[in-house]
């Protein structure tokens, strides 16, 4: 047989991201003709789904796939789970959303695949210039959605910022991806093994590298971007930002730590800076926000701080092997799954308590909001609380874990500043909590009639508060895959 015919295997390790380019595409060539906006909301659904369900197909087919660009393993089945699930829930949430605005349903799933697929292939790249075209699709895809509500200003500044600034960040990428390879001779992961964590190329290369990155995981100084793209996309898009994208970076990056160990070697302190800066950028920042989404957003970049805690402990942990880093792994992981879920939660409330034209961003909206909706104010309350780490919540056991893996690092003044933030996070949390509950609502609120909140909405909900209180109360069996040997493949 010709070696340079790909096997079946090879398309079952890609399985996931066919399936959900193929059903972006069938959307694509289907609008012309169909204009019930049910049928592309049911098709996105089902393509989401079948590209979860092809992630198992890929996942008993581990190995090397397409000679080495890409890696079908536990670690990649993981995040293809992740994103799949934030694709589900973003489509079951868009979808009332999509028609209070009157915004065409077909190109907006058919983007939200695509991007969805991109963040598959950054999951299970193997190699640089792979990773990059997984970053392209994810990040094409993102800048137009973020400018999807073309008659709002807010929506249009929030895609320009988000391109310009995302084009920055891929050019350190790309071109970090050039002095890697001048220094290495390969673009390969797997094959950096023996690179020379003293030279002088290849730290200048993956310095570019993680520049690219932190642009997409929002870690300061590189988020500029995030309260104003947060604010102007569409709230569902939003969601999507918040979840899916860090999610994949933050895979690529661990992969590339799992593999090249003078990155191991390299990024250390960054990462100790990085996140510090970032903690408290995000927090700090959240204290004077007046809108919802704006709160939320900085509230995502304190969180990556938090993160990046955890690749602080990797990188520390890393010098006595793999195994020694397996926890600061885990906590990576289990944090970006609670948090994911918390996010996509609360972002999907705000979007229907908005309104028409996103109006009812304001804090002072939700004074009250118990007395008139009672329901909904206990589910935003289980998001807010779940972020800021409170037992009985999967944010309580995120954020142990990744204390913990500091911790057992020796990292104990970072362990220390993030219990400070952690404490300053409370703040905000329970300031929407209070008004809640201990405010009354305005005259104009108390005598409008309650928002409502559609089935497929209502299951977004259910579905992420159950996880939320699920993963709170029961987090072995997320930890316990997540700790398996064989994460990596190798």
């Amino acid at each position: 047989m010709n070696s340079a015919i790909p096997t079946i295997a090879d398309f079952y390790r890609v399985l996931p991201e066919l399936l959900w380019c193929g059903f972006g595409l069938l959307a694509m060539f289907l609008q012309p003709f169909v204009r019930n906006r049910h049928f592309f909301t049911a098709l996105a659904f089902i393509g989401a789904l079948a590209g979860m369900a092809g992630s198992f197909l890929s996942f008993r087919n581990p190995g090397a796939g397409f000679y080495g660009l890409i890696q079908a393993d536990a670690f990649s089945f993981f995040f293809h789970l992740l994103v799949g699930t934030v694709a589900v829930l973003v489509v079951l949430a868009a979808g009332p959303y999509l028609d209070r605005e009157r915004l065409p349903v077909a190109e907006f799933y058919a983007l939200l695949l695509f991007a969805t697929a991109g963040m598959g292939v950054l999951a299970s790249a193997q190699e640089l210039l792979t990773a990059f075209i997984g970053l392209e699709m994810s990040s094409i895809s993102s800048y137009i959605l973020a400018g999807y509500r073309r008659d709002a200003l807010k929506s249009g500044e929030s895609a320009m910022k988000y391109f310009l600034l995302g084009s920055f960040a891929t050019a350190f990428f790309l071109y970090g991806i050039a002095l890697v390879y001048g220094a290495t001779g390969t673009t390969r992961l797997d094959m950096m093994v023996d690179a020379d964590p003293l030279g002088t190329l290849l730290k200048l290369g993956l310095s570019m590298i993680l520049i690219g990155l932190g642009f997409k995981v929002a870690a300061a100084p590189f988020q500029i971007w995030t309260p104003d793209v947060y604010e102007g996309a569409p709230t569902p898009v939003t969601a999507l930002f918040s979840a899916g994208p860090k999610a994949a970076a933050f895979a690529l990056l661990l992969r590339i730590f799992a593999t090249v160990p003078a990155a191991t070697h390299f990024w250390f302190w960054a990462f100790w800076i990085l996140a510090v800066l970032t903690m408290f950028a995000g927090n700090l920042g959240a204290l004077v926000q007046t809108n919802i989404k704006r709160l939320l957003a900085y509230s995502s970049i304190a969180h990556a701080g938090y993160i990046l805690v955890a690749f602080a402990a990797v990188t520390s942990m890393a010098k006595g092997g793999r195994s020694e880093a397996a926890v600061a792994y885990a906590a990576v992981l289990f944090y970006l799954l609670s948090y994911a879920l918390v996010k996509l939660g609360a972002f999907t409330i705000v979007s229907q308590l908005g309104g028409a034209g996103e109006k009812n961003l304001s804090l002072d909206d939700y004074a009250g909001l118990s007395q008139r909706q009672p329901v909904v104010a206990a589910m935003l309350s289980i998001y807010l609380l779940s972020l800021l780490g409170l037992p009985v919540t999967a944010g309580f056991f995120g954020k142990f874990y990744i204390f913990k893996a500091a911790v057992n690092s020796h990292l104990l003044w970072l362990a220390v500043l993030m219990a400070i933030n952690s404490i300053i996070g409370a703040y905000y949390y329970l300031r929407v909590i209070v008004l809640m509950y201990m405010r009354e609502p305005s005259a104009e609120s108390a005598a409008a009639a309650p928002v409502g909140f559609p089935l497929t909405v209502s299951v977004v909900l259910a579905v992420t508060a159950i996880g939320t209180i699920l993963f709170g109360l029961m987090p072995n069996p997320v930890i316990n895959f997540i700790l398996q040997p064989t994460l990596f493949g190798h």
